[in-house]
């Protein structure tokens, strides 16, 4: 009484196969893989190189601020690092934020220097107010 005939059909064409499902999550995978998955490793595969090349008197940055130089490598794990003059700690190389091997120039050194143009003397002013002002000068001398 109450159920339509469109209700008794059955429902046609809603499979199109795994195939179509799958798309999707594929496109997505590949998507993720060259955006974030391989730079990511590039640059995990860079900072080991860097860490691993770390050698006596290079400049290293800690992960905690610190710049210092490195006076010993003691093993594959640490390295002591003098931050001060008789001032020598043992960090981890894991812990190195930044290595600058000596003779690398800092980044600010191919800037070109700013042009200095030469600037007149001001001229001495002779406006109203600084007329007014020697007047006040010569009265309160009265």
């Amino acid at each position: 009484m109450f159920i339509t005939p469109a209700y008794a059909q059955t429902a046609g064409g809603a499979g199109g196969g795994i195939l179509e499902l799958l798309f999707p999550l594929i496109l997505v995978g590949g998507i993720m893989w060259f955006l974030v998955i391989r730079p990511q490793r590039q640059q995990q595969k860079a900072r080991t190189e860097m860490l691993s090349n770390v050698r006596r008197n290079d400049t290293v940055v800690t992960g905690g601020g610190l710049v210092g130089k490195v006076t010993k490598v003691i093993d594959d794990a640490e390295v002591e690092v003098q931050i001060a003059p008789d001032v020598k700690v043992r960090a981890l190389r894991s812990m190195l934020a930044d290595v600058r091997v000596k003779g690398d120039a800092p980044k600010n050194d191919n800037a070109k220097p700013a042009k200095s143009t030469k600037t007149k003397p001001a001229a001495k002013s002779t406006t109203k107010a600084a007329k007014a002002a020697k007047a006040d000068k010569a009265d309160d001398k009265k």
